[in-house]
């Protein structure tokens, strides 16, 4: 009985491993024995059965009525054991190493506010490794809430805080991105929904978007043959109006980019949308929208986030990188704090010119920045008024600059900024050209719990012994990041004769630069936990996520611990026998009990 419960148990788990792995539901909306399709799991148990004759034989029909280990609850235990198996590896890995912390939050297909949170750490190879710890249904963003959370998770999995370098946050409400903060003014917030109902309403049929993607294709071979634009590789393609997401601001850059280039082409979509309207109101909405595109302020506003998203693009691309760079984004943060400065004092009059001829081209009518205009609020019933050239120069122009350049200074002060460049010291390109003692050691200063003073004594004898050693290292001579400087240390052992040089280092690479991680995280839970599945608990939802997401992780534990671990979690009718009396009793069986 117990060798048949065993092969029962890991047959069943080898079908919960596979689901978990791809991500897909286990139960059927009918899951009684005369159904035709009974859900994922029941099925595939079926065919697992049908291969195996020994599994065949002690599975469904033929297990004691009281021991299917089919039930949901079961299920649910063992996605939970294998979950558990997945983190204790990832602690285990972190071990006493320094490591920091990656949180964001999101709202899952039940509209519920979920918080992602992943461990950025060296491992003792000396590869960067970001791993999901867990996903968290929270009752809000606010910090207390984050912070209770969090705490909640090192207690439940002895992380330590004295090991915790780093924290890097997104999403919550008082940490926004390039998109939130710009919607602070009230005249862009307004531009953006109109951009999500334009998007809407031609992406709204079929028809509607294979109109767009016709009219966009007649009108750039037009184009073509009037040599207004050229041809190439990857130029002018057909193209349809995406939607933009609700995290990165870099998918708002390619809508609105979008907009500019399909303007004829979405105004006629809009324009059949409206002629061929079912009811009164939705041609009402269509028409508002024709209204919209065609006035000046929508223009202006189009072209001044297209500006400053652009300016901002790149930074956005580096920060989502898997391997993120350090130097690199120390480089490009300053460089969008340049330009934006740039744009403010001096781009008014050239970025000017390009609405004025957007309008002219499209027949827009254009103010007389001269010209009076009444305040909006309040003070019109008084009768005051304003310039255009105050209203679109101060109060959108500079008023949305200041906004994320307040922004980008908050989110990167200068204290920060000081200790990426300290870090910058540690890039290994060009033979180490930028390093400097002096200004590693002022790194050192800023973590003086891991250096005392007698430590930074001898740091910087180390480190002038470490550069002469490294510089005529030939295995050091073609490092191109600094991400692989600890990998080399660990397989030269110089990890060891330069302790602290290397702890340095791994301060420095556990710093979260962004949560990009976290984000795509986000990405598997609207593949897990979907319309259809909308009703998943929190604990179930979260098992599921952590197997789909670390595959890797999964991969390199075996069967046995899992099993284990389920058979832990509370009393059950039957023991687990040892594999070796099951290799004794049946050393030629051929089911899988162990991977």
């Amino acid at each position: 009985m117990e060798v048949a419960y065993r092969i029962r148990l890991t047959a069943i788990l080898d079908v919960t491993h596979f689901l978990l792995k791809q991500g897909l539901p286990f139960r059927g909306n009918y899951e009684s024995s005369n159904s035709l399709n009974k859900g994922n799991f029941l099925e595939l148990l079926d065919w697992y059965s049908l291969q195996n004759l020994e599994v065949w034989k002690i599975v469904n029909q033929n297990a004691p009525g009281n021991n299917q280990l089919t039930s949901p609850k079961i299920q649910k235990e063992l996605a939970n054991a294998c979950a558990t198996e997945i983190t204790r590896v990832i602690v285990d890995d972190i071990g006493d190493n320094y490591f920091s912390l990656m949180v964001d939050e999101a709202q899952d297909a039940s509209i519920k506010q979920q918080m992602g949170v992943v461990l950025r750490y060296v491992n003792k190879n000396g590869h960067v490794i970001e791993r999901f710890l867990a996903l968290v249904h929270v009752s809000d963003t606010s910090a207390i809430s984050l912070k209770n959370a969090i705490d909640y998770l090192f207690a439940k999995h002895k992380l330590s805080l004295s090991r915790l370098k780093g924290q890097g946050y997104d999403g919550a409400s008082n940490m926004r991105v390039v998109i939130a903060v710009s919607k602070e003014n009230r005249i862009v917030s307004d531009f953006f929904q109109y951009v999500n109902m334009i998007v809407n309403a031609t992406g709204a049929s079929c028809k509607s978007r294979d109109q767009l993607r016709q009219h966009h294709h007649d009108r750039l071979v037009e184009q073509l043959e009037k040599v207004e634009i050229v041809s190439g590789n990857g130029k002018n393609q057909e193209s349809s109006l995406a939607r933009p997401g609700d995290t990165r601001w870099g998918s708002h850059y390619t809508t609105i980019l979008q907009l500019i280039s399909m303007w004829t082409s979405i105004l006629e979509v809009l324009q059949n949308v409206h002629d061929d309207g079912a009811s009164s109101n939705n041609r009402g909405i269509v028409a508002s929208l024709i209204d919209k595109m065609e006035n000046y302020q929508f223009v202006f506003v189009m072209y001044l986030m297209r500006c400053l998203l652009g300016m901002t693009n790149g930074l956005s691309l580096a920060l989502q990188q898997k391997d993120q760079n350090i130097v690199l984004a120390m480089r490009l943060i300053e460089a969008v704090k340049a330009r934006l400065q740039h744009f403010r004092e001096t781009g008014w009059d050239e970025f000017l010119g390009e609405v004025i001829s957007f309008c002219k081209g499209n027949s827009i009518d254009v103010p007389n920045m001269e010209d009076n205009m009444p305040i909006h609020g309040r003070s019109r019933r008084e009768g005051q008024f304003i310039t255009h050239f105050h209203h679109y120069r101060v109060e959108i122009f500079c008023e949305v600059i200041n906004l994320i350049s307040l922004e980008m200074l908050n989110r990167f002060p200068e204290a920060s900024t000081e200790l990426l460049l300290l870090v910058s010291c540690l890039d290994p390109r060009d033979s180490f050209s930028k390093f400097n003692i002096h200004k590693l050691l002022r790194l050192a200063e800023l973590y003086p719990e891991d250096f005392s003073v007698t430590e930074r004594m001898m740091l910087e004898d180390q480190l002038a012994t470490f550069i002469y050693d490294v510089r005529h290292d030939d295995d050091f001579a073609n490092i191109g990041d600094l991400g692989g400087f600890p990998i080399k240390m660990v397989d030269t052992s110089k990890c060891t004769i330069f302790l602290l040089v290397y702890h340095l280092i791994e301060l420095a690479l556990v710093l979260p630069v962004a949560t990009a991680n976290v984000e795509r995280a986000f990405l598997v839970m609207n593949i897990v936990k979907t319309d259809l599945r909308n009703k998943m608990g929190d604990e179930w939802m979260h098992d599921s996520m952590i197997v789909y997401i670390e595959k890797e992780v999964f991969a390199t534990i075996d069967n046995e611990a899992i099993l284990q671990c389920f058979q832990k979690m509370q009393t059950r009718r039957i023991q687990l026998p040892p594999l070796s009396s099951m290799r004794r009793t049946d050393g030629n069986s051929n089911s899988s009990v162990h991977r």
